[in-house]
């Protein structure tokens, strides 16, 4: 054997290849690769997270749907539309802090594990919400009124932080990879649902009770009711196991102890996906926040319609929509992501000003007819961003990257849809804009643009293996055939980016020269 062929030498277990053998060399994918996900166990991951995201967004919807009477409850009495306005302040002061929120527990759960994190996210979420309900009015402490609303709102923000991303990633890495865009819509109906309650709640109480009651007590009981759900959703997280790829991970990252790459070396890699990242989140809370947290609020202080009337619609929406998402997410399995977020952002920048006007006509079928074309249109993306997004990551970065890439997108552009949409109807009617109503609907069009165009870098993802792990099934007799498809060079999962990423990784590879190990030497991109 020559002195100089290092291609054949022993490092470890494994032999060294030069960077041109590794080339050539094709990883096998073996039966200790693929992992077979339990269906019992499938179905009880995928409904803690939900449920427990939507104990989350229950929470964060009731002060959406109370904003005008928060806003005479913890500030002076003065202009109606300034104090709105500062209002809304506080629901998007949440979302200042939610990228701190995900700056901590996402590369938190990276490290110790997703449930762990989700778990502490769902305490901090129900303590937050609670301390609300129990906050003194204006009328009684003055100053630190608003003080202690804005600290609780705060508390809300940071863990809001860490819960988005980590349950899309939960659900995403114990789903089979042929469906998960179905079971990642079970998430979204979890959102929904979270908002029909609270939404729902709002509404009976602002129908049985006399304004000054919702005013001086009655408005507290559904953050009251906050402390309970949370611990419901607690109990619910805490008996469920860690993801299998996270704990693959685990084991893999204990055999390369000494190879270990810091998280900001790898966060800066994947800068492409996080950009990407931050243009799908950017269409998609918009369109969201506009639809179901300012729709309501645009009824009553733009068009002058009854507070209940708006939020019976909004409701009837929502729950036409949870009727419909998991379809949208089966659509995404089979045709594939981006076509379905593709047609969602179209539908959006042609049908955003046709359904304004739908909404402005102020007849009870002409305002359900308007909202419910941008919620149906809103389905592309509840359906389908919880499957595409965790997807845009490799395993040993997934929460986090997706955390913060969220949260800074939520925070800067999705959190603030109606402070900036309220702002810019007033700023506008102060100018004598004939078209100040039509905002919303311009505020659309421009985020779906926006989106299209992150669509468009966005790698399609479907029933391909998530970046750093293995392939996951759901039937044992699924392997074999995960393996043959593997095998096949014509198939889509050989050609897809997983396939490349997977089939030239753990193998040790040294430069051309045969520098001998312990010398400075290149590896070729490790699977997760």
């Amino acid at each position: 054997m020559p002195a100089n062929d290092t291609s054949t030498q022993p490092h470890g277990d494994r032999p060294l290849r030069t960077k041109g053998a590794a080339k050539r060399a094709r990883r096998k994918l073996t039966e200790d690769d693929v992992t077979v996900v339990e269906e019992s166990l499938l179905k009880r991951a995928v409904a803690a997270a939900a449920l427990g995201n939507a104990m989350e967004w229950f929470d964060f919807g009731i002060f959406a749907y109370l904003t005008v009477t928060i806003s005479k409850v913890f500030l002076p009495a003065g202009d109606p539309t300034s104090n709105l306005v500062a209002t809304f302040g506080f629901f998007a002061a949440a979302f200042i802090v939610r990228p701190i929120g995900g700056a901590v527990f996402g590369p938190i759960g990276d490290k110790i594990g997703r449930q762990k994190v989700l778990a502490l996210t769902m305490i901090l979420m129900a303590a937050g919400t609670l301390m609300i309900g129990l906050i003194p009015s204006y009328d009684t402490i003055g100053f630190w009124a608003p003080v202690l609303l804005l600290v609780a709102r705060f508390v809300q923000g940071f863990s809001t932080g860490g819960e988005y991303g980590g349950a899309a990633t939960f659900i995403a890495e114990y789903s089979p990879d042929k469906r998960r865009g179905f079971m990642g819509s079970w998430l979204e109906f979890g959102t929904l649902a979270g908002y029909v309650l609270g939404a729902s709640i709002v509404t009976v109480l602002q129908y049985a009770m006399p304004e000054d009651a919702l005013l001086s007590w009655g408005w507290r009981i559904p953050f009251i009711v906050a402390g309970p759900l949370g611990l419901i959703g607690l109990y619910l997280r805490l008996k469920l196991e860690e993801t299998p790829a996270f704990q693959k991970q685990q084991e893999q990252a204990a055999e390369r102890e000494s190879q270990k790459t810091p998280f900001l070396k790898l966060f800066a890699e994947n800068w492409r996906s996080l950009i990407v990242c931050i243009g799908l989140v950017l269409v998609f809370n918009v369109t969201d926040y506009m639809l179901l947290s300012y729709m309501p609020t645009y009824l009553e202080t733009n068009l002058g319609q009854n507070a209940t009337f708006g939020l019976i619609l909004i409701v009837i929406v929502m729950i036409l929509m949870m009727v419909v998402i998991t379809f949208g997410g089966r659509l995404s399995d089979r045709f594939g992501r981006r076509p379905v977020l593709a047609a969602g952002c179209i539908g959006f920048i042609l049908l955003s000003w046709p359904a304004l006007k739908l909404v402005q006509t102020g007849t009870g079928p002409g305002v359900f007819a308007g909202l419910l074309i941008l919620g149906l249109v809103l389905v592309t993306f509840t359906s389908t961003m919880p499957s595409t997004l965790p997807a845009l990551f490799p395993t040993i970065i997934r929460y986090g990257a997706l955390a913060i890439a969220f949260n800074v997108s939520v925070s800067l552009f999705g959190g603030t849809t109606p402070l900036a949409t309220q702002a810019l109807i007033a700023g506008a009617k102060d100018a004598g804009f004939g078209w100040a109503e039509d905002i919303p609907a311009f505020y659309l069009m421009l985020a779906a643009l926006i989106g299209l165009v992150a669509v468009y870098f966005t790698k399609e993802t479907a029933s391909s293996p998530l970046m750093g792990s293995g392939p996951t099934v759901a039937h044992e007799d699924e392997v074999a055939d995960v393996i043959a498809e593997y095998d096949d060079p014509t198939s889509e999962l050989a050609q897809s980016d997983w396939a490349k990423d997977f089939s030239t990784s753990q193998f040790p590879v040294v430069p051309e020269d045969g520098s001998a190990p312990g010398s400075r030497q290149e590896q070729a991109p490790a699977g997760s």
